[in-house]
């Protein structure tokens, strides 16, 4: 659509050409952080007409100049309503970045509207820088030393953008919406809206997409780091008296918003820029005491860690690009199956084999026990592009429980001869633990000499209820052999009792007792020895007038 100059200069005259405003949305926190100033012209004939329907016919009779004025001055005029953390941007032609005198017109009119020129960014497209850069790159330097700051439009879509952003002072890089819309179908958009993110937190620059239109595009440049979004997904483009209108809705989500993403930030546990992730995760990686490893589709080694390369015995470069299968020391044909299983989707843990580590002290492979698993990597969209493998050397843990076994085995036949010693024993052998005196192993003689039956649980106190010292005085428990050994710690030796056995029988006994203590000298219990007397000495309990006693026959 072309249209005169006369019209062009009629309509601005009458002020049709106005700003429109399209939101720029921090993704994480679905807060407004500026708005892009797009031109409308009010046709009172027409209605509204679109910029890509007049902006040729306005460059093409040189009033692009008048229509910047006329869009700024109402700019500034609106911003005077919203606030202060509310920035705009705006585009300039590639004619008017090859203008010395544009910085002095933004800052005349910033000043007389008192808008503060920090609020401001200057978009600039590839195209404009291509016919000059060095009458470009002087006003850009201008535009800076006024607050403005700057955006290269549509990155990627133009030629030698790296020279560019090398060359000029740009803050933002915008990623073009051709990119954005099919990002979601196309890998290789993916791939590139991805290296456009990852480039620009590299340099330092604030990363913007273009033309977001669903959400699943959102969630997309969420997972690559991508800074804010615009596109009709958030707002289309609205006239200035809507502003407050859409800032005021936008606050009542945003605190929740902002909850959200930092319960996702606190959730991944690491930076957001994926800059920074990479550094956190090769450090991570390098750190790890196991080998780690990720393979592509073609299962070629694409990154290892120095573990690993050691385990194998040749550098990490010589790992790069080869495939498993060409790699010494790593059987191949007994971890395909798992690997296959992987890259169809599977995650799969704890796969014990037996290959071989290298040795440097031997400088030879020697046999070990190793530990696979395999997870697979999926890109941003679900797809399995890799798998993700950790291998660990178990042989020391192997040969420790080995040990153990042997040990165990050792101990078990250590028990079972001092158990056929104790059984074996002449004299009644009693261990009880403490403080309570239970029984916890008699062997039989202890058994016959005590009359009845000392299965472990038996309570030794009941065992000994009866019974007398050599004076003829009645002996609690708590204060005999035993007892005092596991209550108190004390040993006592050939101590002469005389026991009223369960059937009312009665015999003279000899006790001689002992405590024992854990590794770490705690009191655990005690051990007592019960002899039989034949021959006692009876003179003091007979003068004592118990009784039930019987001197036994000459």
């Amino acid at each position: 659509m072309r249209f005169s100059k006369d019209d062009l200069v009629s309509a601005l005259r009458r002020d049709e050409f106005v700003p429109y405003f399209q939101p720029l949305v921090e993704l994480r926190s679905s807060q407004v952080e500026a708005f892009e100033v797009l031109a409308r012209w009010l046709n009172p004939s027409v209605g509204v007409i679109a910029p890509d329907d007049f902006i040729p016919s306005i460059e093409e009779h040189g009033l692009i100049n008048d229509l910047t004025i006329c869009l700024l001055r109402n700019t500034f005029v609106a911003a005077c309503d919203v606030p202060d953390r509310i920035s705009f941007s705006v585009n300039v032609s590639p004619a008017q970045l090859h203008d010395r005198r544009l910085p002095s017109m933004i800052a005349g009119m910033a000043a007389e509207a008192g808008f503060d020129l920090r609020r401001l960014t200057v978009e600039l497209t590839e195209s404009a820088l291509l016919e000059d850069l060095t009458l470009a790159g002087g006003v850009a330097a201008e535009l800076k030393t006024h607050g403005i700051k700057l955006a290269l439009d549509d990155f990627g879509t133009g030629y030698s953008s790296l020279s560019h952003l090398q060359a000029l002072p740009f803050d933002e890089i915008k990623v073009d919406s051709s990119f954005v819309r099919t990002m979601v179908q196309s890998r290789q958009s993916r791939k590139i809206t991805s290296a456009v993110v990852s480039l620009g937190h590299s340099l330092g620059l604030r990363t913007v997409a273009e033309g977001v239109e669903e959400a699943s595009q959102a969630e997309l440049l969420i997972w690559h780091g991508c800074n804010l979004a615009q596109g009709w997904l958030y707002e289309r483009a609205i006239p200035a008296d809507r502003l407050k209108e859409v800032l005021s809705r936008q606050l009542h989500v945003s605190a929740q918003s902002q909850a959200d993403a930092e319960r996702k930030e606190k959730d991944h546990g690491l930076g957001n820029r994926p800059m920074d992730r990479a550094s956190q995760l090769r450090a991570i990686y390098d750190g790890a005491p196991v080998g780690l490893c990720y393979v592509d589709t073609e299962l070629r080694y694409v990154s290892l860690n120095q573990r690993l390369a050691e385990m194998h015995g040749i550098s990490v470069e010589a790992h790069l690009g080869r495939k498993l299968s060409e790699v010494p020391g790593f059987p191949f044909e007994e971890v395909e199956p798992y690997l296959r299983r992987s890259l169809a989707g599977e995650a799969v843990s704890a796969v014990e084999i037996n290959a071989s580590t290298y040795d440097p002290g031997l400088a030879a492979s020697t046999p070990a026990t190793m530990l696979l698993s395999y997870q697979p990597a999926h890109d941003e969209a679900g797809e399995v592009v890799g798998v993700s493998i950790s291998v660990a050397d178990i042989s020391a843990v192997r040969q420790s429980e080995q040990k153990l076994l042997t040990t165990a085995e050792a101990l078990r036949d250590s028990e079972a001869q001092l158990r056929a010693i104790i059984d074996a024993a002449p004299s009644g052998i009693v261990v009880a633990e403490g403080p309570t005196g239970t029984i916890i192993s008699a062997n039989p003689r202890a058994e016959m000499i005590m009359g009845c039956d000392l299965s472990p649980g038996t309570s030794w106190s009941q065992v000994v209820r009866q019974a007398f010292d050599s004076e003829g005085f009645s002996l609690l428990p708590e204060n005999m052999p035993l007892l005092r050994a596991v209550c108190h710690g004390e040993s006592s030796k050939n101590v002469e009792i005389y026991h009223r056995r369960q059937d009312g029988s009665a015999r003279w006994l000899s006790l001689s007792a002992s405590p024992y203590y854990s590794e770490d000298g705690l009191l655990k219990g005690g051990v007592v020895v019960v002899q039989e007397l034949d021959q006692p000495s009876p003179s003091a309990f007979q003068r004592s007038g118990c009784v039930d006693y019987e001197a036994p026959a000459a």
